[in-house]
Formats: structure tokens, C-alpha cells, sequence
């Protein structure tokens, strides 16, 4: 799912910019900056050390590969109890794969003793693709003689211009999971002379490549079809003649921003949290807080995306052993992208970096994928009363926190707005291009799982499902969740003209009854709540989960997406807290077992009611795609929100002052 540019970008970054410049940066951007948090990110010096210590006490191999340098987050406990002036406890966690031996393993390094505390071998699974994955499949595929026979077959001689594009391996033959080789797929593309090759696809071809033995595994050619040679490139140039462009607007902050940063700690008007850029996870946020008549009240430890997953629905064989596990497989957080003022966020944004470790375990120092800004929100509340002439409005604001990561073809958006009122929202942007299938047709036939978009071209039916993690601490960790669905009442005494319906609440008092799904009939939502602490009104203080649009994960119960994702075939489930349980499709969903994750999460069924509980919400969009859409999709926004309810007493922004009418002088 890597583009030949992609890698070579990341490998250029690695081998040259760090050796020349990104060093220095790192040194004086990083390595002096204080650690004053148990959830500081890792410094340069600190991924330095935690490799070193690792090479010192391991024989590793130099093909060893770093696929994961990130924090070992502290005892929940220990952060929620830590004070300035603390001292701090700094772990790394690590895992290094050794494609000799064919094994995974797993590290925690003290940072404070300087010691490796646990080397562990994790038997029969296989990591996320690291960079050079796709750079061997390249290499490796134009150097078969099958692969170059099967292009020559199609016409195509110039090797150097075809783009093999590496899949994890997805839906594995029994004689692939036999062989328990570490394995990619890679597709091919032939793009002589324009940038967006994805419209030409090189049908009916796959070839399969042992990671480990560094060769060619299988090559297969279901036989010839037409590729498109048109031009399918989307910069200005090759979309001329633009349309006359719209006047400026312009968003300024001329008297400075509303929001502070510390290290990794924001603040913005009752709202404060951490965050953190995860190499797999992404944008996570923590300890989020809401200030409420001078107390910081709590509302969330840990919130963040957990895994995505992208069924494809062509049953060609070269495609149906395709599906993607976004976070997993291909490390959602590494493949964050620059963002640009003005474009992806408005000019008013502050932009921000993160420091990862790459396949090698050095600093490598990605700029710009952090955005946090300040936006109009429009209508925060008013009134026109006729009777008096009264007028009372106010104006909303949101502050957002963005990240966007590029898989492929895709590109995700990721961004957290903080509404002033105390609502938090996710909101999810899917942009990029559709993976397309070559076709004869020249017009649309309606025999495909897709669509037309383009002579040659069909669009492929798709679906993408992204599950978060939210670690609900409600006025602290003893929670307990339920379910509110509204019905209405059978005419009768209680209803004597049919118009009465309620809201009806349910304990979900255990893991197994709390396997939901969204029901539109009952405005279902669920709520988490502290039983123990009230609001005025004698209400349990509250937030509730309230679903966006969304959509049901079509593949059968006998395909392997759905066997590998059983987290899609839900939208809600909520666990009892355990630090390890971090990713709804589990640790490995490289060529992974079925049903691992969430199934094993609850297999417990431990208790709901009055204690620590993660709640794991599934976001679906179904893709039906559109010619409207190609060359490049607009983008398509999904979400969900995190709403009080019974949190506050009252409506908690009627003290928002009306704004300072904007000067001229600020106008300019």
C-alpha cells in the first residue's frame, strides 16, 4: 500500500538528511528539551539510548528492524498521581524483528537504570511492513524474469517505470500460511510519463515475495487486460484552465492565540490534555480535562484510533486476497504527511513535530504533521425574544488538534475538536484516490463491483472501518456504561393520543452485553457515567457516545477480512481497563489468526459496572464510488461526538463574553 515515492522519500530522509542535517535539528530541537511529564514523548537521546542498550544486550543481526521506538506508558495510577517535581519514570517500548530467525520480539528498556528489564519472544506473529519492505519487492519483482515476461505480454519493456506497490499479504493460501514466511504482495502500475499511476493498473498480475529469504515466492499472471494510458494527474497544470479563483479570506488572530503549549500539554479555555504522535497508533490524546467552576474534572485518560480496516468487494483472485489493516500492517502514525498553511489547515494554525525512530532505531524527526488551531464554529447559542426586543447570542469557537497520514493511495485526515461547551468530537476525513481495476469496457456496463470512472477504468466497491479507543474517566476511573433508547409508548392510559415516547436506560453491567450496534428506529446512544458523583439535581455526572453517520461491515462470516476484523462487525463494545489492551484487531494483524482483539478482550466477560472502562467505538463508511470522484476524491467527513450529559449543572457556556468588536486597524 506504499508507493515506490513514499519509500524512497522516507529511505532519502533516512540515509542522507539524517546523516546531514536532521542530527543537528534532532540535537538542539529534541535532545535538550526537559522531560517534566510521565508522558513527555521520548527525546532523541532517550530512542538513542533505548536502541543501544537493546544492540548492547541482544546479538541482533544487521538486518534486524525496529518496527515500533515509542513510550512504555507509565501505571495509569502513576500519572494520574504525579505532581510537578515528581521523579519520573522513563521506559521505552521496542519491537525488533529479526528476519533471519523469522521472530518478533518485544522490549521494555529502563531509561532511568539503563537496562534492558525484558527481552520476550513473540512466537507466530508478524510485524507491521517496515520501509525497506518495498524497497526489496521492488528490486525483486523487476529482476524476475516471470514478472518482466508477463509485463513484455502487455506491451511494456521499460521496466523502470512500472511501480510495484506492496500489500500486506492479506488472505493467505494454506500453503502460504504453511510456510509461515514473512510475505508481501505487490501490484503493478505503469506510469512512463505522469505522477498518478494509480489509474493505470497492470491487471491480472501479482507477485509474492518472501521478506525473510529475500526472493521471489510467486508470481501469478491471470492473463492480459487493457491498461489506460490517459492522463490522470490532478496539479494545475494538467487541470487547465482553472476556474477564476475566489477573492482572499483571510483568518487572523492579530491579537495572539487563546491556546498555550507546554511540551505536550495544551490548554484552551476550560479544556487541558496531552498528546502524543504514536508510530502506529497516530494522534492520541490524554488526561482530557474540562475546568468547571474552578475544578479540573476528568473525562478522559487515553483516546485515540485503534485500527482501520478496508474490505475490497472484486472476487478477481488477484483482488480478493486484498484487504488493508491500516494501523497494524502499515503504522498509521509513521505515514503522517506535512501539512501546508492555507491548505490542508487554515493560516492561522500552529504546526508541530514529531520525533519517531525509523527501521534502523535513529531519530528521525517528522515536521509539520501536527496542526492545532483555533476556528469559527458558528452559533454558540441565542435567542430573539419578540415580546421584549431582547437579542442574546453568542459566537462559537472550536480549537482542533489534525493530523493526516498518507496509505497508499489514501489519505486520512485524523482531527480532535474541542467544543467550548465540553463536547469533544472526532472528526475523520477520507481524501486521496480510489484503488481502481483495469477494465475493457469503455462505458459503464454494470457488471463490476464498482463503477466506471474513466475509459478503461472501473472504481472498486469498498468499505473503511476505524475503531477508537476511549478510555472513559468520568470524574475519575469508576464508571459504568449504559445504553439509552427511545421508544414509544402503546396508546392507552399512560398515552391516550399516541404522542408520548421516553428515553429508556439499560445497565450494560458486563463485557458480553456490551456488544452493541447503532439502532436508528431507537436514537440509540450509550452513556458513561459516574454513579458516584452528582450533579445538582441529584443526575450521575455523565458523558454519552454519540454516534455519526456510519454503516454496517458487509463481508460474510466465512471471509478472512471479517474473521481477522470481528471488531467492524460491531460498533460498540467496552471492556474492563487492562494497559495492554490497546488494539481492536490486536497486537499483530500481519497475517494474523482469526478472532484476535476485541473477541479475546471479552472472552471474560469481566464486570462493567463501577469500574475502570474502555469503551472501543467502530466508525464505518461504505464507498460506492462515483465518477465525480476521479481523479481524486473531495474529501468524505465521518465522526462521532462525546457529549455531557448530567456532567454540569447548567448550560456551562452562558458566561462566554460577547467578543471585542474587531478594529480596523485589525482588519488590514
Amino acid at each position: 500500500m506504499l508507493s515506490r515515492q513514499k519509500w524512497l522519500r522516507r529511505i532519502l530522509v533516512g540515509a542522507v538528511a539524517m546523516a546531514l542535517m536532521l542530527a543537528v535539528t534532532l540535537k538542539q530541537s529534541h535532545a535538550q528539551q526537559p522531560i517534566s511529564h510521565p508522558l513527555s514523548p521520548l527525546s532523541a537521546a532517550e530512542i538513542t539510548t533505548a536502541v543501544a542498550l537493546i544492540k548492547q544486550a541482544q546479538p541482533l543481526s544487521e538486518r534486524a528492524g525496529f518496527v515500533n521506538v515509542s513510550l512504555q506508558e507509565p501505571e495509569k495510577e502513576a500519572v494520574l498521581n504525579f505532581k510537578a517535581g515528581d521523579p519520573i519514570l522513563r521506559a521505552a517500548f521496542v519491537v525488533v524483528f529479526e528476519p533471519a530467525q523469522n521472530m518478533t520480539y518485544e522490549a521494555i528498556v529502563n531509561l532511568n537504570e539503563a537496562k534492558v528489564s525484558s527481552w520476550t519472544e513473540v512466537p507466530g506473529v508478524q510485524p507491521a511492513l517496515l520501509d525497506e519492505d518495498y524497497e526489496v519487492l521492488d528490486e525483486l519483482a523487476k529482476a524476475d524474469s516471470r514478472w518482466q515476461e508477463a509485463m513484455r505480454r502487455r506491451g511494456i519493456t521499460d521496466f523502470e517505470n512500472a511501480i510495484v506497490d506492496g500489500w500486506a499479504p492479506g488472505l493467505l493460501s494454506q500453503a502460504e500460511r504453511a510456510s509461515g514466511k514473512r510475505l508481501i504482495r505487490g501490484v503493478t502500475y505503469y506510469s512512463p510519463d505522469r505522477t498518478n499511476y494509480y489509474g493505470a493498473p497492470i491487471e491480472g498480475l501479482m507477485i509474492v515475495v518472501d521478506l525473510n529469504e529475500r526472493q521471489v515466492y510467486d508470481v501469478i499472471d491471470m492473463g492480459t487486460q487493457p491498461y489506460s494510458k490517459a492522463n490522470f494527474d490532478y496539479d494545475e497544470a494538467s487541470v487547465a484552465p482553472l476556474q477564476p479563483a475566489p477573492q482572499p479570506l483571510l483568518i487572523r488572530q492579530p491579537q495572539g492565540k487563546t491556546f498555550e503549549i507546554n511540551g505536550n500539554e495544551i490548554t484552551w479555555q476550560n479544556w487541558k490534555f496531552r498528546y502524543l504522535m504514536h508510530p502506529r497508533d497516530g494522534l492520541t490524546l490524554y488526561t482530557v480535562s474540562y475546568t468547571d467552576a474552578g475544578v479540573e474534572r476528568p473525562i478522559l485518560y487515553r483516546a485515540g484510533l485503534s485500527e482501520m480496516v478496508v474490505p475490497y468487494a472484486e472476487t478477481d483472485p488477484i483482488w480478493s486476497v486484498r484487504s488493508a489493516f491500516d494501523v497494524g500492517e502499515y503504522r498509521f502514525g509513521w505515514l503522517s504527511t506535512p501539512m501546508i498553511l492555507g491548505n490542508e489547515v487554515p493560516q492561522n494554525a500552529v504546526l508541530l513535530d514529531a520525533l519517531f525512530a525509523d527501521d534502523a532505531g535513529e531519530p528521525s524527526l517528522s515536521e509539520d504533521i501536527i496542526a492545532v488551531y483555533e476556528r469559527d464554529a458558528g452559533i454558540l447559542w441565542r435567542h430573539y425574544d419578540f415580546n421584549t426586543g431582547s437579542h442574546e447570542g453568542r459566537r462559537s469557537r472550536e480549537l482542533v488538534l489534525t493530523t493526516v497520514a498518507a496509505i497508499g493511495n489514501y489519505d486520512y485526515g485524523i482531527s480532535w475538536v474541542f467544543h467550548e461547551d465540553g463536547t469533544l468530537e472526532e472528526q475523520t476525513d477520507l481524501t486521496g484516490i480510489m484503488l481502481v481495476k483495469g477494465t475493457e469496457d469503455l462505458t459503464e456496463t454494470g457488471n463490476h463491483f464498482g463503477h466506471l470512472v474513466a475509459p478503461h477504468v472501473v472504481a472498486i466497491n469498498h468499505q473503511h472501518f476505524l475503531n477508537f479507543r476511549l478510555d472513559f474517566d468520568v470524574d475519575g476511573p469508576v464508571n459504568q456504561v449504559t445504553e439509552m433508547n427511545v421508544a414509544a409508548l402503546p396508546q392507552g392510559e399512560n398515552n391516550p393520543e399516541a404522542n408520548a415516547f421516553e428515553m429508556q436506560e439499560t445497565l450494560l453491567a458486563k463485557e458480553s452485553d456490551a456488544v452493541r450496534d447503532m439502532n436508528l428506529v431507537q436514537s440509540r446512544a450509550w452513556m458513561i457515567m459516574n454513579a458516584d458523583k452528582t450533579n445538582s439535581l441529584g443526575e450521575p455526572s455523565a458523558y454519552m457516545l454519540m454516534p455519526g453517520s456510519n454503516s454496517v461491515f458487509y463481508p460474510l462470516e466465512a471471509s478472512n477480512v471479517r474473521q481477522r476484523g470481528q471488531f467492524a462487525t460491531h460498533h460498540f463494545w467496552a471492556t474492563q481497563y487492562k494497559p495492554g489492551e490497546l488494539y481492536a484487531a490486536g497486537d499483530y494483524p500481519n497475517q494474523s489468526q482469526p478472532d484476535q482483539g476485541l473477541p479475546q478482550w471479552i472472552a471474560d466477560d469481566e464486570s462493567l459496572d463501577g469500574e475502570d472502562v474502555v469503551v472501543w467505538y467502530t466508525q464505518g463508511v461504505t464507498h460506492i464510488p462515483r465518477p465525480e470522484e476521479w481523479p481524486i476524491m473531495t474529501v468524505h467527513r465521518a465522526g462521532f461526538k462525546i457529549v455531557s450529559r448530567g456532567f454540569f449543572t447548567e448550560n456551562p457556556v452562558l458566561n462566554v463574553p460577547v467578543p471585542e468588536p474587531i478594529t480596523e486597524a485589525d482588519q488590514v
